[in-house]
């Protein structure tokens, strides 16, 4: 196992030499994030242009072996709970685990074994008398929500102090195509949304950054803010929004186009999604 620190912006997948559970100091969570990444070959069926997943390509997530991901989960726990990990390894202030987050290296709901994922997370929580306030957090692009197992999942997930952080970083198909590289229609996104409203607590997680050294345009503010209210209005409501932009280096061809915007910026859209009801946390 590396003896390195952890930092913000460091969230090397092998940082505890395993092949699904990693650790992370998450900026937005001031905290241990204990992820599990179940796409290790590096598979999305997305392509999001700011992504930092070193060869990236499109695909979904291997066979999951659930064995070797329960004794990992179980291992890596106890050592941070009872071991020296969090003296070792995390900055001071931010020695304490805040959630345990299925993420990594591309979309976790393309595991077929997702469900059982989920209940093997419970599995471990109760055997390791983890404390409920620690969360379960799904991320994820939601294309994949309309899958039966899926939403099983986010029920029984919903059960683990769960959230699911949905991904929105634009609310038009024009914009999702260049953002995230994929061709989706918003009925669709809306429905899968709406799917993952009813089965667990929902944020919308919207990365808003500069492309060759513009903002996002208004009317990629106004698509958004139309996109939300027409949700709000039919009685879907998430928890709020999830508003950051880039803190680590992009891997893809247009890296060098892309750079963080201001921390003003966000906050004036901030204001904006603030009108329609909805709380926003900015992360710059």
């Amino acid at each position: 196992m590396s003896d390195k620190i952890l930092n913000v912006t460091n969230h090397d997948r092998d940082s505890a030499s395993l092949r699904y559970v990693y650790p992370v100091v998450s900026r937005r969570a001031g905290s241990v994030s204990v992820g599990i990444n179940l796409n290790p070959n590096n598979a999305c069926n997305w392509r999001c242009i700011y992504c930092q997943v070193p060869d990236l390509k499109r695909g979904t997530a291997p066979a999951i072996d659930l064995a070797v991901l329960e004794n990992e989960l179980r291992g890596f726990l106890y050592d941070l709970m009872h071991g020296d990990f969090m003296r070792n390894r995390v900055p001071e202030g931010l020695q304490r685990i805040h959630d345990i987050a299925l993420s990594g290296n591309g979309e976790p709901t393309s595991a077929a074994e997702f469900a059982q994922v989920i209940e093997l997370i419970a599995r471990v929580r109760a055997a390791m008398a983890l404390p409920e306030e620690i969360k379960t957090v799904l991320i994820t692009n939601g294309s994949l929500l309309y899958r039966s197992t899926v939403q099983q999942g986010l029920r029984d997930m919903a059960k683990l102090n769960g959230e699911v952080w949905f991904k929105l970083d634009r609310a038009s198909e024009k914009g999702m195509l260049q953002v995230n590289d994929i061709h989706m229609n918003m009925n669709k996104v809306r429905d899968n949304l709406i799917a993952a409203i009813a089965c667990c607590p929902t944020w919308l997680q919207t990365c808003w950054f500069t492309l060759d050294g513009a903002p996002p345009s208004r009317r990629d503010e106004d698509d958004y803010l139309e996109f939300v209210a027409a949700l709000l209005h039919a009685g879907h409501k998430p928890q709020g929004v999830l508003l950051y932009s880039l803190a680590r280096a992009s891997l893809q061809p247009e890296a060098p186009r892309l750079s963080a915007l201001p921390a003003e910026h966000l906050q004036i859209f901030a204001e904006r999604i603030k009108e329609l009801g909805l709380m926003v946390r900015v992360t710059p």
